[in-house]
């Protein structure tokens, strides 16, 4: 049961941490690109890598804490379904490039934090 709490309140916190980075990206950025998303999924996917190394190489950490964080929190945090929206309303608004631009963006920079994650990870 602790594991479903853990879970829920780290959903709960990587929701409105999404939110609240989100619409402060499409404040100072502009909405005429997704902004917001890519910037969650850039911070939680280089937030994946640290994580999981402390969790797996570094720290004998609780699980209900790996849950809460890697689940719950970076769950929330981190948003594919609303990049896929994202990408979709650009097409369908004619914006192939920006899509395209999107799509990139979110995978293959989302790539490389997790990866820079896993190396700033091992030096902690």
């Amino acid at each position: 049961m602790n594991q479903f709490f853990g879970i829920m309140l780290g959903g709960a916190i990587g929701a409105l941490l999404r939110y609240f980075v989100s619409n402060s990206m499409y404040i100072c950025l502009g909405k005429n690109f997704p902004y917001g998303t890519l910037i969650v999924n850039v911070i939680g996917s280089f937030l994946m890598g640290i994580l999981t190394i402390i969790f797996i190489e570094k720290a004998d950490t609780n699980d209900i804490l790996k849950l809460t964080l890697l689940v719950g929190f970076l769950g929330a945090f981190t948003t594919f379904s609303t990049f896929s929206i994202d990408t979709v309303n650009l097409i369908s608004q004619g914006h192939i490039l920006r899509a395209f631009l999107n799509i990139f963006l979110n995978v293959g920079v989302c790539i490389f934090a997790v990866w820079i994650g896993l190396i700033v990870g091992r030096q902690i």
